[in-house]
C-alpha cells in the first residue's frame, strides 16, 4: 500500500512540477507592468521573421553590414523582474571606404555592445531596437527599423546620451559611434 501511495506522489509531483516549469506565453508588445516574472513574451505572430538577413548600407564614406537574427527565450533582466522574449539580434560591422574594420559586434570584437529588438508597431512595419551605445554606452538609445518591402528596410537611430564625462571611461576607450546617427538610410538585404 505505501508502494502505491509513494508511487502516485512521484507522479502527482512531476505533472505539478512540468506543469509550472511551462513559463506563462505572452505576445509580443506586452507591456511591462503586464508581464509576470519569468513570463516568455513570444512572437506568435511571426511579426520579427520579415526583418531576419543581412544587410547593407553607406553613410558618411562608411559601409554598414547589419546581421539580423531571431533569438527565442532571450532573457531579458530588468530592475523589476526577469522575463525571456523572442527578439531580433543585430550584429555589425561598419568600414570605412578603404575597407578597414571600425567596429565589427558580429565577430564578437566587442561583446558589452548589444542591439536588440524590445517591441514592434506592426501597423507601421516598424521594429523598434535597444542600443546599449558604444564603448562606455556612448550614443544608447534606440533605433528604428521600418520594413519597405521585402528587400529594403529604412534606419533611423535615436541616440538618448551622445555625452560623457571623464570618470565615466577609461583613459584611451574608443568612444565613437560608428552606426549611422540619421533618419530613412535605406540598408538593402544582400
Amino acid at each position: 500500500m505505501k508502494t502505491i501511495y509513494f508511487k502516485t506522489a512521484i507522479i502527482f509531483g512531476l505533472i505539478a512540477n512540468t506543469i509550472s516549469c511551462n513559463a506563462q506565453q505572452l505576445p509580443l508588445n506586452t507591456l511591462l507592468e503586464n508581464i509576470p516574472p519569468n513570463a516568455y513574451v513570444k512572437d506568435l505572430n511571426n511579426e520579427l521573421a520579415p526583418y531576419i538577413g543581412t544587410y547593407k548600407a553607406s553613410y558618411g564614406g562608411n559601409e554598414i553590414t547589419l546581421y539580423i537574427t531571431k533569438v527565442e527565450n532571450k532573457l531579458e533582466e530588468s530592475t523589476h523582474k526577469n522575463f525571456y522574449m523572442d527578439a531580433l539580434v543585430v550584429k555589425y560591422i561598419v568600414k570605412n571606404s578603404s575597407g578597414t574594420i571600425l567596429q565589427d559586434t558580429k565577430n564578437n570584437n566587442i561583446p558589452n555592445i548589444e542591439l536588440y529588438s524590445t517591441r514592434t508597431r506592426p501597423t507601421l512595419n516598424t521594429v523598434i531596437l535597444y542600443y546599449s551605445g558604444t564603448n562606455c554606452h556612448v550614443g544608447w538609445g534606440d533605433i528604428y527599423l521600418k520594413k519597405i518591402n521585402n528587400t529594403q528596410i529604412s534606419w533611423e537611430y535615436r541616440p538618448d546620451d551622445m555625452v560623457f564625462t571623464t570618470g565615466d571611461c577609461p583613459q584611451g576607450t574608443d568612444k565613437t559611434i560608428y552606426l549611422p546617427e540619421t533618419k530613412d538610410l535605406i540598408f538593402t538585404k544582400q
